[in-house]
């Protein structure tokens, strides 16, 4: 299968011709590897293939929804037995998973033909993607920006043709940020409703679920059938849906929703024109389609709820760091940023800890007050452009003294010095609207509305109450058919010429 065809199927439509006998699923595999091969080089999306398994792999019996279908893993927390999981960190380059995770296991039950792992910040800790590790991974549509984090190799991969969708995850934005940054749709899923086994019983104490970012609406759909659904070893037990729920929402009309609109954040008061062009823009199409929109005063103390989620997410670099450091002793496995974070967060009291954590139900119980007068609250989901690579990288000086902080263990005095605070505005301010629904358990979505003068995608946020997936879904598909973008591709040029 040549390119060109290959780049209009989206990954049912892929299935569809492998169940019809048209196409063989080593004829897309050929197709993905062809194109890797062209295009990798210039944005690092793959950093480990997976050639061998893929490979005996077509000698299988491939049935499901997506047999025969090209898919990659994103290299942290989508284990494959046998296959290091590096999750961006040396210390943990080689360190081999003894068995499947539970979504790479439905991945498999789907008949997906996975090939590679993708780049990852390390310890997804970070909105880029640019890990000592394996080096920066790159954005198709412009190789000198971000494609975001920290599932940025996988939307990197997808909107650069190789795959028509990739496993991502997302703890702070880690789908949604990637996925504006790329032109591509991702699906943050509820808490509970995809569980996070059998390693452990979920992600970063709920903050995290598993997920795709795809081209197309329906495909992200038809994966959250398969990756939803109860499993022994959750904490929870999700609400029971038939086969196929959510793909056919994909196919049912949103009704007329009422939708409250943010553009500004406490964290970044002035947004650029573009984010607030792409929320303008978004509201004009949604009047369209005969939503009613509006503006809200903030939802929550946004800067509160920063602080709240960066002091949980110190406590588990520092926790991170402890557990690889069994694998390799010593300081040198790790990122210098990381050890900083890791030690604020030996540094913070376990008051301080459960304090945080506990605030998140007022997040909660303030979003549900806002669900009552609104079906969902639209955002951008950058507050501007994707950055350029090393953009916002810890300068020689401040990687210094941290290290010398960290030699002395004065997380404490970082903490009374202000890193705290610069910390929150240097890696959430671009990125502020992406937590609340983590820390709350909600359903959100990024859809690519909106592209930038420079060609970059922007994208922007939906969040939902628990259990709107459907609705997210039925308003997604209901965007595509408006302002489709399946058929937008980054320009050949800037991935097959020099930097």
């Amino acid at each position: 299968m040549d390119f060109a065809r290959y780049r209009t199927l989206d990954g049912l439509a892929m299935a569809e011709l492998v169940a019809s006998g048209e196409v063989k699923p080593a004829e897309l595999l050929a197709a993905a590897r062809e194109r890797a091969a062209a295009v990798n080089p210039k944005i690092n999306a793959i950093v480990r293939p997976m050639d061998d398994i893929a490979d005996r792999r077509l000698n299988e019996e491939l049935t499901g929804p997506f047999a025969g279908v090209p898919f990659l893993l994103k290299d942290l927390g989508q284990d494959y037995a046998g296959v290091p999981t590096s999750a961006g960190c040396r210390a943990l380059a080689d360190r081999t998973a003894t068995e499947h995770s539970t979504v790479v296991q439905r991945w498999l039950d789907a008949g997906l033909v996975i090939f590679g792992k993708t780049n990852t910040p390390e310890f997804g800790s970070k909105a880029i993607t640019e890990p000592a590790l394996w080096g920066p991974a790159r954005n198709p549509w412009n190789p000198a920006h971000t494609p975001g984090g920290s599932s940025g190799g996988s939307a990197a991969a997808v909107a650069a043709g190789i795959v028509p969708v990739a496993g991502a995850n997302d703890g702070g934005g880690s789908i949604r940020i990637p996925a504006a940054c790329c032109g591509l749709f991702g699906l943050k899923a509820g808490r509970g409703v995809v569980p996070h086994g059998p390693a452990d019983a979920e992600g970063g104490t709920g903050l995290s679920t598993h997920g795709v970012v795809s081209r197309s609406v329906r495909d992200t759909a038809a994966m959250l059938d398969l990756l939803a659904g109860a499993d022994p070893y959750a904490p929870y037990l999700p609400a029971e849906q038939p086969p196929g729920h959510y793909l056919a929402e994909t196919g049912r009309a949103p009704g007329r929703l009422r939708i409250g609109v943010r553009v500004t954040s406490a964290l970044n008061p002035t947004p650029s024109p573009d984010a607030v062009a792409a929320v303008e823009d978004a509201s004009a199409l949604l009047a369209e389609l005969g939503h009613e929109v509006e503006r809200v005063e903030p939802v929550v103390d946004e800067r509160a709820l920063a602080t709240d989620f960066l002091t949980y997410w110190f406590v588990k670099s520092a926790r991170l760091v402890a557990e690889a450091r069994e694998v390799r002793p010593g300081d040198d496995g790790f990122e210098t940023d990381t050890l900083i974070t890791a030690e604020m967060g030996r540094s913070t009291s376990a008051v301080a800890v459960a304090r945080a954590v506990e605030r998140w139900h007022g997040y909660t119980r303030a979003l549900v007050d806002f669900h009552r007068s609104y079906d969902l609250l639209l955002t951008p989901t950058l507050a501007r452009e994707p950055l350029r690579i090393g953009e916002i990288a810890t300068a020689a000086r401040e990687r210094a003294a941290g290290t010398l902080m960290v030699r002395l263990r004065g997380g404490a005095l970082l903490r009374r010095l202000g890193l705290v605070e610069k910390a929150v505005l240097a890696n959430l301010g671009w990125v502020p609207y992406t937590q609340l629904s983590n820390m709350t358990g909600r359903p959100s979505m990024s859809v690519p509305l909106h592209w930038t003068a420079g060609g970059l995608p922007l994208g922007v946020q939906f969040v939902a109450t628990l259990g709107g997936e459907g609705t997210l879904l039925r308003l997604a598909a209901q965007l595509e058919s408006a302002r489709p973008w399946f058929d937008r591709h980054p320009p050949e040029a800037a991935l097959t010429t020099g930097s």
